[in-house]
């Protein structure tokens, strides 16, 4: 039963898993549920300290109660989700969830419930230690014999710094609630229910976009995780190049794999699926299939970043000569990426809309596309109409944060039409690409991508590039690549 309260299944999906398993389950006696409930230690921790992140969440919970008084304020992590049959992904709770709690648990729920003073209280609900009374802890697929011990409700109080209730309980505490209510939905289907009367859209979309917004600008604990998270992943471009000979006799796979390995080593996993695009693969934007082979004299465009065990993201992107050294051609196209990055890097700094970097990469990428003889200019007319956007596809880069894509929601006059601040974080990432099939483009264009990506930091005087140990002008690339494949 327990099982089918919290697994994240539907009722009807946990019926038939409760069915299926029953058919191949030995039969339990009265004398082994009575064995398993006794002879256990006490393994209650009593000498925790508050998570790194504690005060930052208490601040920025504060925050959001400031702009919602006397509304109750609901935020879920989510729940795990069927990868096919009984098995499950891993689970990766919400990204408000965790910013707000420093929690990465399944099923936890964070009610920020509101005082008569216009504050409020925050009340986060979890799932408590398995009940060895009952079985759960053994029979339960999500029993902690199967998938690990959890914190006890009073250990979750002394790591995350608030009262914390048994998460079974909260559906029916909403569902009794009264006064205005906010959730943020698309996470927790069990809790949107017992919410149904009681939220509207309009009103739940306003508290997601401000939840967004929220993470704009950076505080200190974050900017550290995003500077780990970039020091990781330099250390995961340094393997792939060690491997480039291995990665030639297989596949974009093995590249993968190795980038893999170093993000579950130093950090939670990848930050998002990673692009091992070799060859023609270079000019499909998201290409995660890795299943090409990797070819000396073309070009890898390896675009991946590492995610921290806070789930702050790295994002970046450079572009390598699989032997080692560039073509005339891939130096040109290259080059003129490098260029157009430069300028993009140096429109970053305060005061500047978000939008100049690309601008001013855009403005590089047209003038050498005019200058190849690829597209009539002059080249405010090039800009002008678009023209460019054949061969560059994509904007110059995005927020960068605990989401790959940070801040995805909130209002256009707050990102993408917003002034830089400092603190905020983006990438920079500009791009060529000749499709393999682009008849108006010289054949030996063809099947080339080109992309440079750095995460830049905001400050108070300019930027800083968190991503800076890696090579980028094509001479430098071009001698880091020797350098690690002669000890490889």
């Amino acid at each position: 039963m327990a099982a089918e309260q919290h697994d994240g299944r539907k009722p009807e999906q946990a019926g038939q898993a409760e069915e299926r398993k029953n058919a191949v389950a030995p039969r339990i006696s009265d004398e082994l549920a009575a064995n398993m409930k006794q002879g256990w230690a006490d393994t209650e921790r009593r000498d925790l300290k508050p998570i790194p992140q504690a005060a930052h969440t208490a601040r920025r919970r504060a925050a959001l109660s400031a702009r919602f008084p006397g509304e109750r304020l609901v935020i879920p992590a989510g729940k795990l989700k069927t990868r096919s049959n009984d098995t499950d992904y891993p689970f990766r709770a919400s990204s408000e969830y965790v910013y707000l709690t420093g929690n990465q648990t399944q099923d936890g729920v964070l009610v920020m419930e509101p005082r008569a003073d216009g504050g409020h209280d925050a009340v986060l609900y979890l799932l408590p230690r398995s009940n060895r009374e009952n079985g759960e802890f053994w029979l339960s697929g999500q029993g902690e014999l199967w998938v690990g011990r959890r914190d006890s409700l009073t250990e979750a109080e002394r790591l995350y710094g608030m009262p914390v209730k048994d998460v079974r309980t909260a559906a029916d505490t909403l569902r009794e609630a009264t006064g205005p209510v906010r959730v943020l939905r698309g996470h927790d289907p069990g809790i949107e229910e017992a919410l149904t009367d009681k939220v509207t859209r309009e009103r739940d979309e306003e508290f997601r976009v401000f939840l967004s917004e929220m993470r704009l600008v950076k505080d200190d604990f974050e900017i550290a995780e995003l500077t780990r998270a970039c020091e990781s992943t330099v250390r995961g471009f340094e393997d792939v190049v060690r491997v480039l000979d291995k990665a030639q006799a297989t596949s974009e796979r093995y590249i993968e794999g190795t980038f893999f390995l170093r993000a579950r080593v130093e950090g939670n996993d990848v930050g998002y699926g990673t692009i091992a695009a070799s060859g023609p693969h270079a000019t499909t934007l998201h290409w995660v299939r890795n299943d090409g082979p990797v070819r000396a004299g073309d070009l890898l465009l390896l675009d991946a970043g590492v995610e921290t065990t806070e789930l702050y993201t790295a994002d970046v992107t450079r572009t390598l000569p699989v032997s080692g050294r560039f073509t005339d051609l891939q130096r040109r196209i290259y080059d003129a990426v490098y260029e157009a990055q430069e300028a993009g890097i140096a429109a970053v700094r305060p005061g500047a809309k978000f939008r100049d970097f690309h601008q001013a990469a855009q403005r590089v990428l047209a003038t050498y596309l005019v200058e190849w003889g690829l597209v009539e200019g002059p080249v405010e007319r090039v800009l002008d109409l678009g023209l460019q956007r054949r061969w560059t596809l994509h904007n110059t880069g995005h927020m960068l944060g605990i989401d790959v894509h940070d801040c995805a929601a909130a209002r256009r006059e707050s990102y993408a039409e917003g002034t830089l601040e400092p603190g905020m974080c983006l990438t920079v990432e500009p791009g060529l690409y000749f499709q393999p099939d682009d008849l108006t483009v010289p054949e030996e264009y063809r099947g080339i991508g080109v992309r440079i990506e750095d995460d830049i930091l905001v400050t108070e005087d300019g930027n800083r590039n968190l991503s800076a140990a890696l090579p980028r002008r094509s001479e430098d690339v071009e001698a880091w690549m020797a350098e690690l494949m002669r000890g490889a």
